[in-house]
């Protein structure tokens, strides 16, 4: 007998953006996924970050729950690009302490 895996589970076996998008039935374009997957990934991240307090607590609901937030993130990136989007703080330009603009991000950063 072979048993249905959790949420939690099913998710352990996802490796990328395609994984992702094809297990929460969310359509999308390999052309689009293969240049912007980490961005989306990240976004639907950062969603997920932003929204945990709305997070429900049953498998059924929470799958809808990433569905809606994986959708929006690839949304985001169909319409627009990574620089636009500014998801990684490289793309977040700040003033230089000598003029200018940085996008300079610290390794402690990095690693959060």
């Amino acid at each position: 007998m072979t048993s249905v895996p959790t949420l939690d589970e099913a998710l352990r076996e996802l490796v990328c953006a395609e994984d992702f998008l094809a297990y929460f039935g969310v359509p999308y374009a390999a052309a689009v996924v293969q240049v912007k997957r980490l961005h989306i990934l990240q976004r639907f991240h950062d969603y997920l970050r932003r929204h945990a307090e709305d997070m429900p607590p049953d498998d059924a609901a929470r799958t809808a729950f990433y569905r809606k937030w994986l959708e929006r993130a690839y949304a985001d990136f169909t319409h627009s690009d990574a620089r636009t989007e500014k998801v990684f703080a490289v793309f977040r330009n700040v003033p230089a302490a000598g003029g200018g603009m940085s996008s300079f991000v610290s390794l402690d950063k990095v690693f959060r």
